[in-house]
Formats: C-alpha cells, structure tokens, sequence
C-alpha cells in the first residue's frame, strides 16, 4: 500500500508547488525533467497494480492511466500557461474519471452495472457541458471587456483631442497604453 501512497504523495507535491506556476509558465528544461518524473512515478504506480486480480487490477490501472494523463495534461497548461491547455487538462480530468468509473461498473452485473454505467455516463455528460458553458462564458467576457476598452479608449481619445501639440500626443500615448489599443 505504501508503494501507491509514495508516488502520490510525491507526484502531489511537485504538483501543489507547481500550482501557482501557471501563469508563471514553467521553463523548457523544468517542464521536460518534471514531465520524465511524472511518467516514472505513475509506471510505478501501475506496475504495482499487477499485485492486484480481476476488476480491481483494471481499475487500479485504469486509475494510473487517468492520473497520469491528468497530471500530464496539468503539467503542459503549467508550462504554456494558455486557454487550450488549461480546457486540455480540465477534459482530462473528466475523462479519467469517467473511464475510471465506467471500469469500476464492471464488477457489477444486470442492471445494476446499467445503472453504474449510466451514472458514470451523466457525470462525464455534466462536466463536459459544464467546461462548454464555461468556455462560452469566458469568451461573452472577453467580448464584453474589448467593447468597454475600445468605448474607454474613444472617451479618452476624445477628452485628448481638446489638446494640442506634445500635450495631445502624450495623452493619445497614455490612451493606448491604458486601454490596450
């Protein structure tokens, strides 16, 4: 047990540190060595799930893989620190949960693995229309925070035109500056 415990706590902390380096992007050397560690701590992690039979061996593999691939997927959006990546490992996340869910189902029968499965079915369904939603949301923001700058922007361009000379182009300056133009 200890020997699942190890690289999860390990692979957990290197993570946790590298939280708040999202938006500080991670270097290219950083990134390649923190990405070879990850891969080795979740081989390890799944070559100790052979000491398992049956659904619980699939499950426990299923579980590695899904971890892996998550931790991965955190680790590309740490180091480009970009919208896509950070979608790429939200997806991740749903998937390796629902794939782990749906292997769990299978040491179920009738329609009580029907059931699981559905389950398993609905929540993967509720979080991939949730990151949708949530997209959309993000880009009704980012329109709606363009519209204010550029309305900004025309308010203080014109508050400059009052100006002239160098008084007037350090003020046009200071617009675009201000409000990104």
């Amino acid at each position: 047990m200890t020997r699942f415990n190890a690289p999860r706590l390990l692979c957990a902390l290197i993570l946790t540190g590298l939280a708040g380096a999202a938006s500080a992007n991670l270097s290219k050397p950083v990134y390649t060595t923190a990405k070879d560690e990850v891969k080795a701590m979740f081989k390890a992690e799944r070559d100790g799930c052979d000491k398992m039979a049956g659904n619980a061996k699939d499950v426990c593999v299923e579980r590695a893989k899904g971890q892996e691939k998550v931790a991965l997927a955190h680790l590309e959006y740490q180091h480009t620190g970009n919208t896509k990546d950070r979608n790429d490992y939200l997806e991740a996340r749903y998937e390796a949960k629902y794939q782990i869910a749906k292997e769990a189902c299978d040491s179920q029968s009738g329609n009580a693995k029907d059931v699981c499965v559905a389950d398993a079915k609905a929540m993967h369904d509720k979080a991939k229309a949730d990151l949708k939603a949530n997209k959309k949301i993000a880009e009704a923001q980012n329109d709606q925070m363009e519209t204010k700058l550029k309305a900004d922007y025309k308010a203080a361009n014109e508050r400059c035109d009052a100006l002239s000379g160098n008084a007037k182009d350090s003020c046009q300056a200071s617009a675009k500056a201000r409000y990104f133009q």
